[in-house]
């Protein structure tokens, strides 16, 4: 299970409420959250993937459609 809250006077606050047992043991991983200027920094996924897009060879034509015939062997669409 995943909860997101925060900290608050030193005690972890949870964003949505939880019925958690009393002295259950949890895990706390702290997250940096990034500013807006690393937001604007970041790439988003088409750019990311830019140096892959188009490069694969030998496919066929309706791989895009029929993927899943091609990897699981389902009907043809």
């Amino acid at each position: 299970m995943t909860y997101r809250g925060h900290i608050e006077n030193g005690a972890v606050v949870f964003d949505e409420p939880t019925e958690l047992p009393e002295g259950a043991p949890v895990k706390i991983h702290v997250f940096q959250m990034p500013s807006d200027s690393q937001e604007e920094a970041m790439p988003s996924l088409a750019e990311t993937l830019a140096p892959f897009i188009g490069k694969a060879v030998g496919l066929p034509e309706d791989a895009a459609e029929n993927h899943d015939h091609y990897l699981y062997g389902t009907p043809k669409k």
